[in-house]
């Protein structure tokens, strides 16, 4: 067999040493089916267009407690970037293509539009809080027919649902009243 030397005492077959093992190969591993790959593309278009909206709110809120909601917001969005991420790994990891080019996203995201201008942070609030429900809502709404097809791919979805809940919660605890007594 023709080797390559690639340093001291390494080599490496010229045909790169790619080859098939008789232990199991990821490539022929399990294949998401249509209906779990168009769940997961949801979930990731929803995850990207949630954090693009983080970061139009971030730099256009404005008023009482803004560094505070500004803060909070980058955690939202380093978040959001990082679950979208999980999740377009997971499709790779089972033979899917993930799309979050823009203009697929702009055309199939479940988000509502960010408004644009400057907004007061109680209104970024109530609007940052939508959108974290909203995404969670598209995870909801998919969860039984990806739990069905696969299970690994639904416990990545219970994680990415409860930390978003929990920052809908924190975000929209800024405009709540404590109730009565």
């Amino acid at each position: 067999m023709a080797t390559t030397t690639i340093a001291r005492d390494v080599h490496v077959p010229v045909d790169g040493g790619a080859k098939s093992t008789r232990r199991q190969n990821a490539e022929r591993g399990f294949k998401a089916p249509k209906e779990l790959t168009d769940s997961l593309q949801q979930v990731l278009v929803d995850l990207i267009e949630l954090h693009v909206q983080g970061k139009q709110a971030h730099w256009n809120v404005v008023g009482k407690n803004f560094r505070d909601l500004h803060l909070q917001l980058d955690e939202i969005i380093d978040a959001a970037r990082e679950f979208s991420d999980q999740v377009a790994e997971r499709m790779r990891a089972l033979h899917a293509v993930p799309d979050g080019r823009s203009d697929t996203v702009a055309a199939t995201t479940t988000l509502p539009e960010y408004p644009n201008g400057e907004i007061d942070t109680a209104e970024t609030v109530d609007l940052i809080t939508v959108r974290l429900e909203a995404t969670v809502g598209c995870m909801r709404e998919v969860h039984d027919a990806v739990d069905e097809a696969d299970p690994t791919s639904a416990d990545i979805l219970h994680a990415i649902i409860a930390a978003l809940e929990q920052y809908a919660w924190m975000v929209s605890a800024e405009n709540r009243k404590a109730t009565a007594k």
